[in-house]
């Protein structure tokens, strides 16, 4: 099996619906102690704006990775994102990236804006390496709009880590041509991983990369039978419900699943009477009615059941050829037993 480190593990902070950012501050200080090497910050407008977020968390933190995973490239100007790129890189020392992503569809509507294609998210990478290499770039006029001058500091050369979230062949293959590091969707499969790393290494070897300079991250549910039965079925059934509710078409045909049986879950009569998204509306009857149309092969897309059990499913994703590993839906309290067991099996082997 893969001689995986725990610095190769990472985790979500602030993670789903939370009262109080500061939260996080906790958060940080355990998952630094248990040397994790990722935290991964997400975006929601509510107490969850990801530049906030990020500053505090690199003031709090020394020596963890601090990574957006994701905010947008169109809710700010390019020039203030990328200030807010080379300002959190030097108040970490240059443990900060950048990651970007298309954001949720209904909610760029409702914000009236355009929907962001692959193309702006190739453009804005590159836009975003010649402002922090001092360039300033006028009368720009291309895929992510029209600007006068676009610039920062002309002293600077500052070599700042790009990500993207990445679910489709098109976005996974300009992720391998522009980007440093690709986070994946949860609830992949084995095959779906292998295949979507495999896409990252040949867009970025065709593109005159190393293949091997990008990093890919899954993104995989780690939910330790530890927590009372609701709160892992709401991390479980209930997530996976989410998404599906949200884009399953898209996750059912990035796995190459059976789409016969997604319409059979939005037809059931559990799905049908549900007054939101399933892991913020259920309760434990729901998730089991729900878990009843959920095929049990998606399901398992997922690390469960014991702890030792967890951390040899964590340590299979590297099997599968990524980099590292996000143990999502999982604060560090949670993660504690399933990242020591995940030590103790590497020091064993």
């Amino acid at each position: 099996m893969s001689d995986a480190r725990v610095d190769q593990l990472g985790f979500y902070t602030l993670g789903g619906h939370v009262e109080s950012p500061r939260t996080m501050l906790d958060e940080l200080a355990e998952a630094e102690a248990m040397g994790l090497g990722q935290a991964f910050i997400s975006e929601r407008l509510n107490v969850k704006e990801a530049c906030a977020l990020s500053g505090a968390a690199g003031a709090v933190t020394s020596r963890i990775g601090i990574t957006t995973a994701a905010t947008n490239i169109n809710t700010r100007h390019p020039s203030i994102t990328a200030a807010f790129g080379s300002t959190m890189h030097r108040l970490t020392g240059g443990r900060f990236t950048l990651g970007v992503g298309r954001g949720l569809r209904p909610q760029i509507d409702a914000m009236g804006l355009k929907q962001t294609t692959t193309v702006q998210l190739e453009e804005f990478a590159h836009v975003m390496r010649r402002l922090w290499q001092g360039e300033k770039i006028l009368d720009y006029d291309g895929p992510l709009g029209k600007f006068p001058a676009l610039s920062l500091d002309p002293t600077f050369d500052e070599r700042i880590p790009l990500a993207t979230t990445a679910f489709g062949d098109k976005t996974l293959a300009m992720a391998g041509r522009a980007y440093d590091m690709v986070v994946l969707h949860t609830f992949f499969s084995d095959e779906t991983v292998v295949r979507s790393v495999q896409a990252v290494r040949d867009a970025a070897e065709q593109a005159g990369r190393d293949p091997r300079s990008v990093k890919v991250w899954s993104c995989y549910a780690t939910v330790s039978d530890e927590i009372d039965e609701q709160t892992f079925l709401k991390k479980t059934v209930g997530r996976i419900a989410t998404y599906l509710q949200v884009y399953g078409d898209l996750l059912v045909s990035t796995n190459r699943w059976d789409p016969a049986r997604l319409k059979e879950f939005r037809e059931s009569a559990v799905v049908q009477g549900l007054p939101g998204w399933a892991d913020a509306v259920g309760d434990s009857e729901t998730f089991a009615e729900l878990a009843e149309v959920i095929p049990s092969e998606w399901l398992d897309c997922a690390a469960t059941g014991s702890a030792e059990r967890c951390a040899d499913l964590v340590r299979h994703q590297f099997d599968l050829g990524v980099d590292g590993v996000i143990l999502h839906g999982a604060t560090p309290s949670e993660l504690r037993s399933t990242v020591t067991a995940f030590r103790n099996a590497r020091v064993s082997a």
